[in-house]
């Protein structure tokens, strides 16, 4: 049972970062797409741990340029971020200690504002091109806008928080360790086809 949801959990968090991504849901960076993105590249199959978040990331994009009638030029930096996460989540597994995923996830989060904020810095021409103008990008932002370290604990806080409900619920869903064993078991125990059988199949 615990095998059959850890299978289903990957489209459920999906659904989740998706929804998460409605205008006005939540505080602007806060997100379930960081801590999305940390645990598909820690949990997720690797046939999924790629186009899955990254994919339904495309998709929300588009609704919501859509729904704001206009194209942020700064979306292809936002995938490349997201990617970097997934990158940050592959170093880790189901058999990663929770306090080390959740660090994980807030690393990921710390980068995300990393590249995103430098890339605002290096892209904004009102930006000084200087250590000053970079720290104003990291710290304070543009005038008449929020400043940037209120989106930083934003993003810090929802990393954190999604990091930990994501990988808490994959934790609880995986098949027991006799399961595994089992199943590696099996594996090792088929017989391989003798050369005579596979030069017949063949």
């Amino acid at each position: 049972m615990s095998g059959h949801w850890s299978r289903i959990l990957p489209y459920v968090f999906m659904f989740v970062a998706a929804l998460s991504r409605w205008p006005g849901l939540l505080p602007q960076n806060f997100s379930a797409f960081y801590g999305l993105a940390f645990c598909a590249g820690a949990f997720f199959p690797t046939r999924l741990k790629w186009w899955l978040p990254l994919g339904t990331l495309v998709l929300t994009d588009i609704a919501l340029d859509f729904y704001y009638q206009s194209v942020s030029p700064w979306q292809l930096v936002n995938y490349l971020a997201y990617g970097a996460i997934i990158l940050i989540g592959t170093r880790f597994n189901h058999r990663s200690p929770f306090l080390g995923l959740l660090a994980g996830g807030l690393l990921g989060a710390i980068l995300f504002y990393l590249i995103t904020n430098t890339a605002s810095w290096l892209g904004e021409p009102k930006y000084a091109k200087d250590l000053s103008g970079w720290i104003t990008a990291l710290t304070r932002g543009l005038p008449g806008y929020p400043t940037t370290i209120e989106f930083f604990r934003n993003t810090l806080l929802s990393g954190g928080l999604f990091t930990g409900l994501f990988a808490g619920a994959m934790k609880l869903t995986e098949p027991e360790p006799a399961e595994e064993e089992e199943a590696e078991e099996e594996a090792a125990e088929e017989p391989e086809p003798e050369a005579g059988e596979a030069e017949a199949g063949a």
